[in-house]
């Protein structure tokens, strides 16, 4: 199966620059997994979709803002940084633009003294290891002086952060929003579990590899990046008891999908655990937990529509991408949803 497989024409106007207002307002496509046939919704009709017994498993991890602007202290040339993840305490590997101002040893100034930096290591794939240093606690000077970090396909400002938050983020840690979540609102789930329906949370780390294209001809042969999950105990038990009533487990996100998905070909069942998953879902896999999948529409050619491919039909994917485009569906990270079922 080659990546060219995965291509669809988008025009650039589809691409969401804002969310919309509610949050649960935009549209929804319903996918019928074995017949491919499909419903043009709400998001908030996603309730009349969901069963007493189900269960839905939400990605709580919360966006870290993760874009933050220095001066080097000999010169003051301006260089930007990316967290992407935290080694221990202050460290964190990051991206800096432009990398060759960002060398080893050089320190750095942020916020006319709120926060400094030094670099401490220059790895082969470009990223920096660097040090902070500040007075107070180092994600509440973050949360003062961070950006969202943004995908680059949205070139509008974000007027409120939160917006790039799920109502139910609680685990700081990702560099990029588990964006099927965005279109709940807390009123929207306070109705599904009064329906019956359970909400269970499984914590995955977004990193920026989600966005980073696919490069290989044949799919086959990509390198997933690497991403840390946890399942708690509660969640690993409610999965359980949804299976043994023949109830359904319907994921919110492909991140939510690939922590269930890797967990079950890891162990070889759900269970309360963590650590990291590299796992690649392309067409051809045999998924072991999922029954349903909520999701935003994604990249053409990108890993998250190979996932979707695998799991409602390649046929079926391809045709709803393209009735979406044709119905001017919203797209991407703050565009419309699609729920396959």
């Amino acid at each position: 199966m080659k990546t060219s497989d995965f291509f669809y024409e988008l025009p650039k106007e589809l691409i969401a620059q804002t969310p919309v207002q509610p949050r649960d307002s935009s549209k929804l496509l319903v996918l019928g997994r074995n017949n491919g046939e499909i419903e043009h919704k709400h998001f908030y009709d996603i309730i009349d979709y969901l069963e007493e017994g189900d269960c839905l498993i939400a990605n709580d991890s919360r966006v870290l803002p993760a874009r933050i602007f220095g001066v080097k202290e000999e010169t003051g040339a301006k260089v930007e940084f990316l967290l992407l993840r935290q080694i221990s305490g202050n460290k964190w590997e990051t991206l800096c633009k432009p990398a060759k101002k960002a060398k080893v040893g050089t320190r750095f100034d942020f916020e006319n003294g709120l926060l400094k930096a030094t670099i401490v290591e220059a790895k082969e794939d470009g990223n920096r290891i660097v040090d902070f240093e500040c007075d107070e606690n180092f994600f509440a000077t973050l949360d003062k002086i961070g950006q969202m970090p943004l995908p680059p396909y949205i070139t509008e400002k974000l007027e409120d952060k939160e917006r790039y938050q799920t109502v139910y983020s609680n685990e700081l840690g990702s560099a990029a929003a588990p964006t099927a979540g965005l279109h709940f609102t807390t009123e929207l789930m306070d109705k599904i579990k009064a329906k019956g329906v359970k909400i269970a949370y499984v914590t995955l780390h977004v990193g920026l590899g989600t966005f980073r294209p696919v490069k290989v001809d044949d799919v086959t042969k990509h390198k997933m990046h690497s991403e840390h999950y946890e399942i708690p105990e509660e969640t690993a038990k409610i999965i359980k008891e949804t299976k043994a009533l023949g109830k359904r487990v319907i994921a919110i996100g492909t991140t939510s999908c690939r922590t269930l998905e890797s967990v079950s070909s890891t162990f070889g069942e759900i269970k309360a655990c963590d650590g990291w998953t590299d796992i690649f879902i392309y067409p051809g896999y045999e998924f072991k937990v999922l029954d349903g999948l909520i999701t935003n529409f994604h990249l053409p050619e990108s890993t998250l529509i190979m996932l979707v491919s695998a799991f409602a039909g390649y046929d079926n994917i391809m045709n709803a991408y393209k009735t979406a485009v044709d119905e001017k569906y919203r797209f991407f990270s703050f565009g419309d949803a699609m729920a396959i079922l």
